[in-house]
């Protein structure tokens, strides 16, 4: 699918080196359009709703937040690690800025890392990011770490 505009801007703010030194992107070369088209497949077919996983894992940030940076156990499954860093992201799509940091999450042998900015890539947007992308909330992972 051809991209607009703004998607095209977005895209390129996601560039390694831009808003950040790794960016959103990773190793993945599709146009944005086909990136986010093949996670919303992907999240029907694991029976996935964005803005529940986006809860759980915002759930999961301010639990493990009260780790102040030490990682902790959350509900007797999760290790929870919260890093907070100083300043604010803005999103690649120009609509807010958002708090530094890392939450890590893992159950088991998977793991997630993510930020408040991606937690509004994922509701808002629909943008789990590209293939290879450190902060890249992958379907499949999400589905067997909160499911």
């Amino acid at each position: 699918m051809k991209m607009n505009f703004d998607e095209r801007t977005a895209y390129e703010k996601m560039k390694a080196g831009v808003l950040t030194s790794t960016g959103f992107l990773g190793q993945d070369t599709r146009p944005l359009t086909d990136i986010i088209e093949a996670d919303e497949e992907l999240f029907k077919a694991l029976g996935l709703d964005f803005d529940q996983v986006a809860d759980r894992l915002e759930i999961l940030a301010r639990k493990g937040a009260e780790g102040l940076g030490e990682p902790i156990t959350v509900e007797d499954r999760y290790l929870v690690k919260s890093d907070e860093a100083r300043g604010r992201l803005p999103c690649p799509y120009g609509d807010g800025l958002y708090h530094k940091n890392a939450v890590s999450v893992q159950r088991g042998t998977d793991s997630v890392i993510y930020s408040d900015l991606s937690l509004h890539l994922l509701r808002v947007h629909h943008f789990c990011q590209g293939q290879g992308s450190p902060f890249r909330l992958d379907p499949v992972v999400l589905k067997r770490i909160l499911y």
